[in-house]
């Protein structure tokens, strides 16, 4: 008889890569998601121009506590749910499996528009840069489709190497930004104004639309819990990133946005819609020198491209995730060395069809991609977390075992109402936030489009649970999914005590 012949074991898995990262790198990948460079020089810039409200400071001091208290239950979470779509794996052991696949789909839009609104403006911002620099005039569309290349080069390796150049970009953007806002505020003659952090700004005209920007500045929240599986010691250093992220870098966000307002005087919002992100360099300038200008570009492109990497990374997991569990098509819930290459390669496409419609049609990249879709982003990122606030107190009614008291109960409670409050505001000052006239353009149709998404990803679980009991009953569950593991036979309640005793 012939030998019998032994297959070589294949390169795919459904399986991310284990012990890839740590609490830095954790960190690193949240702060390039929300790119402190591009938030102080880009997105508090417009905030002032567009809102003409002083309250930036407050908006973004009242986000990042808010955020805090939120993070309290998230976490206690995150140590009893382990997936790479936090959110959604949440929602399904809480709210329900169809709830969860109408969230999915809401962060799969929310984190896409992120992404794709980065470059929009790496091209708008950096083609005149280009001219100015070298004397060369580049389309806005090849510099975008070359972060493209690189990011979706990165896309497809291990998590590791993504960790390595986030560190080099966000690193340098962190420490430019408290250099140039230390430099304006020991300008000769500075005086720091108290307006920008007076908490009467929060329930004046245009209170909603800053908190919306606030919620843009810290879009990346999710991550952590995201690269849970990936994490090395996950339980304490999911943790340590989110806490220190948040608090760190929204400290940097209020101190800067609060010397800008004060340096900039009463002519802030005229300078801010005039000059844009060149008003942060130019104030710096006068101590730092003219060099510091063309520095602070280059810094502020390096930042988007940071921003590129960290939310493809974040959308091709939660691919991942629901392509492992049988949601999406299978092909996206398999690795190659530990990376979600499939559902990588499909971001990449995307982004590449985004690219190639803007250009095609010439339609302005930075007001109609960059700032709609970044804008659009920041009010997809409180809609997730005001409904993961639900998630949270449903979850530790039915699971108040292994939680203090604090964890489990008194911070979501005082995080629901309070992002639910702040929903309500943001979504009626959604005309001042795209800056247009009454419920027209952007106004109406974005939270048309995140409603309709919602309730197609309901459908689609309603569909799943009459069609495919066996795919509906692994949602959200993982690793520990009964379709992720290949054991398809396994019963919707064999899946459920499997999940159980996975968030013991």
């Amino acid at each position: 008889m012939p030998p019998e012949t032994v297959a070589p074991p294949s390169r795919l898995s459904n399986a991310l890569a284990k012990d890839r990262i740590g609490a830095l790198g954790i960190s690193l990948s949240i702060a390039s998601s929300v790119a402190p460079l591009t938030v102080v020089a880009g997105v508090v810039m417009t905030a002032l121009a567009v809102t003409a409200q002083p309250g930036i400071s407050i908006g973004l001091l009242t986000v990042g506590v808010v955020l805090l208290i939120f993070a309290v239950g998230y976490l206690a979470m995150a140590r009893r749910i382990t997936n790479a779509g936090a959110f959604y794996a949440y929602a399904a052991q809480s709210l329900g499996r169809p709830v969860a696949v109408g969230v999915a789909l809401v962060a799969l839009v929310t984190y896409n528009c992120f992404q794709v609104a980065s470059y929009g403006g790496v091209g708008a911002i950096g083609a005149p840069m280009f001219s100015h620099w070298f004397g060369i005039e580049v389309q806005w569309w090849l510099l975008g489709l070359l972060c493209w290349l690189i990011v979706g080069v990165l896309g497809i390796f291990d998590i590791g190497i993504s960790e390595k150049v986030l560190a080099v970009l966000v690193i340098g953007e962190t420490v430019a930004v408290l250099v140039y806002a230390i430099a304006i505020a020991t300008t000769p003659g500075f005086a720091f104004s108290l307006s920008p952090l007076a908490v009467d700004n929060l329930w004046g005209p245009g209170a909603g639309a800053l908190i919306a920007i606030g919620f843009t500045a810290f879009a990346g929240l999710e991550q952590a819990a995201a690269y849970a599986e990936e994490a090395r010691d996950a339980r304490r250093n999911v943790s340590v990133a989110t806490y220190a992220t948040i608090s760190v870098v929204g400290t940097i966000y209020v101190f800067a946005a609060t010397v800008i307002y004060s340096a900039a005087g009463s002519d802030v919002f005229v300078r801010a819609g005039e000059e844009g992100p060149d008003l942060f360099f130019n104030l710096a300038a006068g101590q730092l020198g003219t060099w510091s200008t063309d520095l602070g570009y280059a810094l502020f492109l390096t930042s988007l491209l940071a921003a590129m990497i960290a939310f493809h990374n974040l959308v091709s997991r939660y691919m991942f995730s629901l392509g492992r569990e049988g949601v999406l098509p299978r092909v996206f819930g398999r690795t190659a060395a530990g990376a979600p290459r499939n559902a990588s390669l499909a971001q990449s496409a995307l982004g590449l069809l985004v690219i190639t419609v803007y250009a095609a049609a010439g339609w302005d990249p930075l007001v109609q991609l960059f700032f709609w879709g970044g804008t659009s982003g920041g009010f997809g990122v409180l809609l997730l977390v005001a409904i993961t606030s639900i998630s949270v107190i449903v979850y530790f009614t039915r699971h108040p075992h292994g939680e203090t008291l604090w964890r489990r109960r008194i911070a979501p409670g005082i995080a629901m109402p309070i992002l639910l409050l702040l929903v309500y505001l943001t979504t009626s000052n959604l005309p001042v936030l795209y800056g247009v006239d009454g419920w027209s353009g952007p106004a109406w149709l974005v939270p048309t489009v995140y409603l309709l998404v919602f309730c197609l990803g309901l459908g689609w679980g309603v569909t799943l649970r009459r069609t495919r009991p066996e795919v509906y009953g692994g949602i959200g569950l993982g690793p520990a999914s009964a379709v992720a593991a290949g054991t398809a036979h396994t019963t919707t309640d064999e899946a459920g005590r499997e999940a159980l005793e996975v968030t013991r």
